[in-house]
């Protein structure tokens, strides 16, 4: 993942560049690899990155990126994994192209279709900060499922947005108090749904829109996907056929969308539990590549939250290069205090602390890891979603 902090306005005091370095330095374990500032004093516009080099690692890759025309300027955090057809449309269009990365072809499809007909062409997950030099705005999206976090709010003379929201607290002159209802929301619901957030001053992009910044006027938020159409259009056109023809058709739509995931210049890997999920994405990995898949597990010794004997038997089936390690409570224990540092808002889902654990084992091998979140959601998976009516009511 990379990171990204801006603002529009001027600071309270000092140059725009001595209000953004802290943010991003707040945020530099996003992106390890490079930081990259631009502002432009006269518009009082500041964006800034932080890199996790996965896709064209020389400089042309490097963020803030201006387009070709030097209109548009964009910061993003995150992955297009439809980038290459993409890029050859537009490179058949005749644009420019200096490098390989993802990121300079979301600015030649601005350049081309304009930010608002551009983005529902993108397909990945993402959070992309572009000011247009010409109608001085600054435009956030946020991809459709909100995969990628993204915050934003006014704070004295300045819309801020970022990343984390670590980076906003260090805007010169941060005050925020806690918002009533958010705190109503995480104790209803177990975390804080977009547009809230835990402060009343920010909040954060909804999942499928962009919201366009100027000075002087109000937000506006343009929806470009919504979750609710789709089911929609999903139930007034119902699958049919037998079971294997709708599992062909389900592997039909999944594996080439698993195969552009694995698209990256860095080592790449995955988490493996076992389950239904990461076991199905792991295997259309392991289908689709040359070497074996680099599968990471973490086993517990209680055994009713141990699942590395299933995750085990999943990698020797599949033949992918297997790691596990294995952790006890005290292990996750000593997790519970940075915490409040990692996510910045309250959240009640405790699978954060073996996502951690996972993650930091991941890390020490590999730059990338494919998950099988988001299975549970899309297909019913949790256990509450088949207890009193849920599926009726979720139709």
């Amino acid at each position: 993942m990379c990171g990204i902090a801006g603002f529009l306005g001027r600071p309270a005091h000092g140059a725009p560049i001595d209000a953004l370095r802290p943010m991003t330095d707040a945020i530099a374990h996003r992106g390890p690899d490079a930081d990259g500032h631009w502002c432009d004093d006269e518009a009082g516009v500041a964006l800034g990155h932080r890199r996790l080099s996965i896709i064209d690692l020389s400089p042309e890759g490097a963020q803030p990126m201006v387009s070709a025309s030097g209109r548009y300027v964009l910061v993003f955090n995150g992955e297009a994994y439809n980038y290459a057809p993409l890029r050859a449309e537009l490179l058949a269009g005749g644009y420019p192209f200096r490098g390989h990365s993802d990121t300079e072809v979301l600015l030649a499809a601005f350049e081309k279709w304009g930010v608002r007909a551009a983005i529902p062409r993108f397909a990945g997950m993402f959070a992309i900060a572009v000011w247009d030099r010409e109608t001085r705005v600054l435009t956030l999206v946020r991809d459709r499922l909100g995969e990628k976090p993204l915050y934003y709010g006014r704070m004295g003379g300045a819309w801020l947005f970022g990343s984390e929201l670590k980076a906003l607290r260090r805007f010169p002159g941060w005050r925020a108090t806690t918002s009533p209802q958010a705190v109503a929301q995480l104790l209803r619901h177990g975390y804080i749904q977009a547009p809230l957030s835990i402060h009343a001053e920010i909040g954060k992009v909804r999942p499928g829109t962009l919201v366009e910044l100027a000075t002087g006027r109000a937000p506006v938020e343009h929806v470009y996907w919504s979750a609710q159409e789709a089911a929609e259009r999903g139930l007034a056109d119902p699958i049919t056929g037998s079971d294997d023809e709708i599992a062909d058709a389900l592997d039909a739509v999944l594996r080439p969308v698993v195969r552009d995931e694995m698209v990256a210049d860095v080592p790449l890997g995955a988490f493996l539990s076992g389950g239904i999920d990461s076991s199905l994405i792991v295997a259309l990995m392991q289908a689709q590549s040359a070497r074996p898949v680099r599968t990471f597990t973490i086993g517990f010794d209680d055994p009713r939250f141990d699942e590395s004997q299933a995750a085990a038997a999943v990698a020797a089936h599949l033949g992918t290069a297997h790691t596990e390690l294995r952790v006890d409570g005290h292990d996750a224990l000593a997790l519970v205090p940075s915490l409040a540092t990692i996510y910045d808002e309250p959240m009640a889902d405790s699978s954060q602390l073996p996502t951690l654990l996972v993650s930091r084992l991941t890390r020490q091998h590999v730059t990338v890891a494919v998950s099988g979140d988001g299975g549970d959601e899309l297909f019913g998976g949790y256990i509450q979603y088949r207890q009193r009516g849920s599926i009726a009511r979720l139709r």
